[in-house]
């Protein structure tokens, strides 16, 4: 495991019940001609993926509903900021594909969105995708970040359909008052106490600059970054010091 931008195979841990779907990402990842990925674990739960050879993935793909409609159907979006604070990127790969639940997922983190009935052919450029920190929309994540209710008016609306997770909101607002990643890595602490990693802030800092991206407005400078946020109201400007409106690009 790690944090950092993967340029080697990327390693994959599936979290998935359904044998099926497990043989279907098997074949998948095989039959990329360029050989990009590989499935080290998979497993029908979170801690038992990660108990072993998944502990080491880049990417962890996860189904929503574990268990089935016999359990009770439970969705566990509650376990994926867990997740990208132990410094794992990830991919949910689900047939819940209403915009409101797409939407929860990518605010409570993970860094793409896969619709199992109709995006099978994303699925190895978009675990790539992420394991890289590259920017990568699915279809399904684009209904899920433009549920805004606002009128359609092109770039502006994309631009307004950027949703970034709580967590990298935080990171990003530290980032911004002159603090480094290790100093941010010691606030942001996870459900046990303990202060997640420094790789782990880049990460949420460059999936915050990756969501600016692909709604058709790179930011190449912090300052940049920083204009943006505080323009679609992500950032408060009495949040950060020294912060003065102006117009950049």
């Amino acid at each position: 495991m790690g944090a950092s931008a993967v340029d080697e195979i990327v390693r994959v841990a599936l979290v998935e019940d359904m044998d099926v779907v497990v043989e279907g990402v098997r074949a998948w990842i095989a039959a990329d001609p360029r050989q990009r990925a590989v499935l080290v674990a998979d497993g029908s739960s979170i801690e038992a993926v990660l108990a072993g050879s998944g502990r080491d993935a880049d990417v962890v793909v996860l189904d929503l509903e574990l268990g089935g409609p016999e359990n009770g159907g439970k969705l566990v979006t509650d376990q994926i900021s867990g997740l990208c604070d132990a410094d794992y990127r990830v991919v949910v790969f689900s047939v819940h594909v209403e915009p409101l639940i797409v939407a929860a997922v990518l605010k409570a983190g993970a860094s793409a969105f896969l619709d199992k009935r109709a995006e099978r052919r994303h699925f190895v450029d978009t675990v790539v995708a992420v394991a890289r920190d590259l920017p990568f929309v699915t279809p399904s994540m684009a209904g899920g970040m433009l549920h805004t209710g606002a009128p359609a008016d092109g770039k502006r609306q994309a631009l307004d359909a950027v949703k970034l997770s709580e967590r990298e909101r935080q990171a990003l607002q530290y980032w911004f008052q002159g603090l480094d990643h290790a100093s941010i890595a010691f606030r942001l602490t996870k459900s046990d106490g303990k202060p997640i990693s420094a790789g782990t802030v880049r990460q949420y800092i460059g999936r915050a600059r990756a969501k600016f991206a692909a709604a058709g407005r790179p930011c190449r400078s912090q300052f940049a970054l920083l204009a943006r946020c505080i323009e679609l109201g992500l950032i408060r400007p009495e949040e950060i010091e020294d912060y003065r409106p102006g117009d950049y690009s």
